[in-house]
């Protein structure tokens, strides 16, 4: 599967969300919200300022419980599952929170070494090993292990953090800004990070992000959340083609047209001696 492929309709949804409502008092975030994610794809999910789509990532991972809806995950209805089945299945999530969340009092192999532990049972030296290989997974020196994440760099945070959700190899990687903070450079190399753990892991992955250099460059679909709903879900080219206000200004502003216009460059390649100059 290339970026920005469509697939097929047959492909099998491996989460689906019918008709959820958050609220948080008399704050209506979401309402009748519906939205596919399908098995093996990158999903950007973007909107403005308070659509809601960390509450929306925490909902289907079962951090948030929604007001109304369902929330299916691998075919099972999350929100009437008896406890220890839905925690069977969250332990095939990997998440990345915004800012890490990591463990400051914890190194980094102990930070990643932790949901082995708890969940996989596992003894700490034989944690600890398969810590290593996750931070290596992640793209993390060896030494950095040994460290704690205030002695870490913003992007070596959110790689730690990566190793940590996929320390129980999961089936779905949800990301949550995951570029937020980092340098051109080093958000591009975290970018295709992902795309290589997608491809090679055989991961889904749902990631919020504001990055539209990141939409351009690895996402097959993307969600754009509006007016309490998802507005529209497809590819980047449908999306941006969208008769929409919000999204006209999103994707067609300078922003919008310089990460469409690096994407080209970057689909099309190096130029070679054999390319001449277009004239």
């Amino acid at each position: 599967m290339t970026t920005g492929q469509v697939m097929s309709a047959d492909v099998e949804n491996i989460i689906e969300v019918r008709g959820v409502r958050n609220q948080f008092g008399a704050q209506v975030v979401h309402d009748q919200l519906d939205l596919d994610v399908r098995r093996g794809e990158i999903l950007g999910v973007v909107g403005g300022s308070g659509t809601g789509k960390s509450v929306l990532l925490r909902t289907i991972v079962g951090l948030n419980r929604p007001a109304a809806g369902k929330v299916s995950v691998f075919g099972e209805d999350l929100l009437t599952l008896p406890a220890a089945q839905r925690a069977r299945i969250e332990r095939r999530f990997g998440v990345l929170f915004q800012k890490g969340a990591l463990f400051s009092s914890l190194t980094v192999t102990e930070n990643v070494a932790l949901p082995l532990i708890e969940h996989a049972r596992l003894p700490a030296t034989e944690a600890a090993k398969l810590a290593r290989l996750k931070i290596a997974l992640a793209g993390l020196p060896a030494d950095a292990g040994d460290k704690y994440p205030s002695d870490l760099s913003g992007g070596m945070v959110k790689r730690a953090a990566l190793a940590r959700a996929l320390a129980l190899d999961p089936d779905i990687l949800f990301l949550d800004e995951p570029t937020a903070g980092l340098d051109p450079i080093g958000a591009a190399a975290f970018d295709q990070l992902i795309l290589t753990l997608r491809d090679a892991l055989g991961l889904s992955v749902f990631i919020v992000t504001h990055d539209l250099d990141t939409l351009y460059t690895i996402t097959d679909r993307v969600a754009v959340l509006a007016q309490k709903r998802v507005l529209v879900n497809d590819s980047l080219a449908a999306v941006a083609a969208t008769d929409d206000a919000w999204i006209r200004e999103y994707f067609h502003g300078p922003r919008g047209r310089a990460a469409a216009d690096a994407a080209q460059v970057l689909q099309r390649g190096p130029k070679t001696e054999s390319q001449p100059e277009q004239t």
